[in-house]
């Protein structure tokens, strides 16, 4: 039997939980949405997902690297809302309460961590689901790597996706390897990265099945098509490596996953009685009823 192991993006799930509730306060005003909705969102994939293991990692202290090639990484993303921040450590708490590996390192993202862990936990018999929005990480979908995609906030509807080799290739027009290069064209608005003007999706989609790849897109500039990006295209080389080099994932950094635990009721019961979620707790005992 295959074990199936949850690889889940902490920040990208965070505000979907933050804005998926909006007011919930303690009694003395100390915001709760977010722990609320996080709560019920690692039940929903205990339930849809049966996992054997669950991780979350989270983003800290930005990515000096990044911002070192582009002063503008992430510029556009502001301060996180009010009420976020001090929930956060409360989510955190509250994913190992339920016996789940919370993990963070400075100076690196959530998606650094999640390519390494799967490289790390890369197996035949492991199935490895990667929980995120977050289109570059669908450069890491393999035969036994697939990426689950929460429901889009403006289309609730749509329910919970998951993308194999061939869903990417449906979804992007290319397969997860050429993910990091159709991204360096076309840029990513989330992070503040510009692609070339211009030139959307259908047109890089259809320069890469031409030339292969990046390099190749390049070295053809003057072949290209439309004809106006052919200078477009040879002006912005630089460019284009250097989103290239923005958007890699760091898949190299070592760091030790424990084996999973067992859920914690002792701590669960203090982390939501504290945050007077007391129905939660009543759910949480009839869920874990020895």
């Amino acid at each position: 039997v295959m074990s199936k192991v949850l690889l889940c993006d902490g920040h990208n799930l965070a505000f979907r939980a933050f804005y998926g509730i909006r007011e919930l306060n303690r009694s003395d005003g100390f915001p709760t949405n977010m722990i609320h909705g996080w709560l019920r969102t690692l039940w929903r994939l205990e339930d849809d997902m049966q996992p054997d293991e669950l991780c979350v990692f989270f983003d800290k202290g930005g990515s000096p690297r990044r911002e070192q090639i582009l002063p503008d990484y992430k510029a556009n993303r502001g301060a996180p809302p009010e009420g976020f921040t001090e929930q956060l450590e409360w989510v955190k708490k509250l994913t190992e309460a339920l016996g789940y590996f919370s993990f963070d390192m400075t100076g690196l993202e959530a998606d650094d961590l999640i390519a390494s862990a799967v490289r790390q936990k890369e197996d035949p018999a492991v199935k490895l689901i990667i929980v995120s929005a977050d289109k570059d990480l669908a450069q890491l979908v393999a035969p036994n790597t697939s990426q689950l995609l929460p429901p889009p906030t403006a289309n609730p509807r749509l329910g919970w996706r998951t993308l194999n080799e061939e869903g990417v290739k449906d979804k992007f027009g290319v397969p997860p390897s050429g993910i990091l290069d159709y991204l360096s064209i076309i840029g990513d608005q989330s992070d503040n990265i510009p692609g070339l003007t211009g030139v959307g999706p259908k047109t890089a989609v259809k320069w890469l099945l031409e030339y292969e790849n990046l390099e190749g897109v390049i070295e053809n500039a003057g072949r290209l098509n439309p004809k106006r990006f052919c200078s477009v295209v040879y002006e912005n080389r630089e460019l284009l490596m250097m989103n290239r080099e923005l958007i890699r994932l760091e898949g190299e950094v070592e760091f030790e996953i424990p084996k999973p635990k067992r859920v914690n009721l002792m701590q669960l019961k203090e982390i939501l009685l504290k945050m007077e979620m007391n129905k939660s707790w009543e759910e949480a005992q009839k869920r874990y009823a020895e």
